[in-house]
């Protein structure tokens, strides 16, 4: 089957770019392996697909060329798929830092853009697993298990290696490394992180519990909360620092619950209170927790009154800098997003295009360009899918 443009990937990138190139009434097909199309949609934000971020900006990316996604964002901005979102009627709310919504369901994100495939006649196609790829002198042939096709543009959309159960592979990547394009090395990234045996044997009797907790790794804070879990943290804050973790880091969690908790407390020991340290703190974390850290930080549990003004300081520092070094990461398995990828310095920025391997396009996850939590990747996915449908 000949055609003008071949997608490989029926994700967010991939459903997104066929339908602008079908706009611009180009012929196009997508493949996917999958049974079902949009799975990493239809699971994100609890089901309710957080598809955007009213304050996304480039600072909110991590690429090896911090640069290169300048030019998608500014061309298909966020607000530019909040339109869309909203001429397809579907109900959304901010949920905390910019973070969109569905009111309803992720469903009906798949659905607008399966819509916005069939206004512009796109063929889509699932349970096509791709084989191979071969270039001839003006074309691509593209061998599957329902046959060949051939196009003139290539556009991969194969995501990355997070969330492997949903069908995620390395195919992408060798498809760069195929047609001599570097991928940068990859690894999990917005993923809980795993203990020491030492550390889970303590924290896991906190599972379930949650904080607020500002996480500190390499010159970077995010102020989120942070949830304890049967195999380590995870929750906001321990995902976003994950992306900047490397092995071996040292991760500081600031958990002190008022910017005057120093002051507070120490007013309350000059009051000559009886309380115990324990209910005091009682007042501002879960009492669960207030018990396991109290043993972590090896502090003992007196009445505020008998701790003197340095001893209440040292307490309060172990709270504003409580140092956890992570054994590692879940990885793949419940990763959001895949750090690293196709090297953006073999691409233009324009167009998505490879620069040395003309018609063959990268768009979305597979693409060196990582996004933070909150609705960010999602709008990568649109911004470098619109700005490829508009050139292939």
């Amino acid at each position: 089957m000949k055609t003008d443009v071949i997608v490989i990937g029926a994700g967010a990138a991939g459903l997104f770019c066929a339908a602008q190139a079908g706009f611009r009434g180009r012929n196009v097909v997508v493949l996917d392996h999958a049974k079902r199309l949009g799975g990493k949609i239809l699971m994100s934000g609890g089901g309710r697909c957080n598809f955007t971020n009213m304050y996304a900006s480039p600072e909110n990316f991590l690429s090896n060329n911090p640069h290169f996604c300048k030019s998608a964002l500014s061309r298909y901005t966020q607000w530019d798929f909040i339109a869309l979102v909203n001429q397809y009627d579907i109900a959304h709310h901010e949920k905390t830092l910019g973070q969109l919504f569905c009111d309803d369901s992720a469903k009906q994100i798949v659905d607008m853009l399966l819509s916005e495939c069939q206004k512009a006649n796109v063929r889509v196609v699932n349970r096509c697993p791709v084989e191979g790829i071969e270039k001839t002198a003006n074309d691509f042939v593209v061998n599957t298990g329902n046959g060949q096709y051939q196009c003139e543009s290539l556009v991969v959309a194969t995501g990355g290696l997070s969330m492997p159960k949903l069908g995620a592979t390395p195919f992408g990547y060798k498809i760069a490394e195929q047609f001599g394009i570097p991928v940068t090395p990859v690894r999990a990234a917005l993923v809980p992180f795993t203990l020491h045996d030492e550390d889970k044997e303590v924290l896991s009797e906190l599972s379930g519990v949650s904080i607020d907790a500002a996480a500190s790794c390499n010159n970077t804070q995010f102020n989120e909360s942070m949830l304890f879990t049967h195999r380590g943290l995870s929750g906001p804050a321990v995902l976003q620092i994950s992306s900047f973790w490397e092995p071996g880091d040292t991760v500081s969690f600031d958990i002190t619950p008022a910017a005057d908790f120093t002051e507070k407390l120490l007013a309350l020991r000059n009051s000559n209170t009886n309380s115990l340290l324990s209910n005091v703190l009682n007042e501002w974390f879960p009492k669960r927790f207030v018990q396991t850290i109290l043993a972590v930080f090896g502090i003992d549990n007196k009445p505020l009154k008998q701790y003197n003004e340095k001893q209440l300081i040292a307490i309060c520092n172990r709270f504003n800098d409580w140092q956890v070094k992570p054994n590692g990461t879940e990885g793949y398995r419940t990763a959001e997003v895949t750090l690293g990828g196709v090297d953006t310095d073999y691409l233009s920025s324009k167009t998505m295009e490879a620069k040395q391997v003309p018609g063959l396009y990268f768009i979305g996850e597979v693409v060196d360009v990582t996004g933070w939590l909150g609705g960010y990747n999602f709008q990568w996915a649109w911004s470098s899918g619109w700005v490829a449908g508009q050139y292939v």
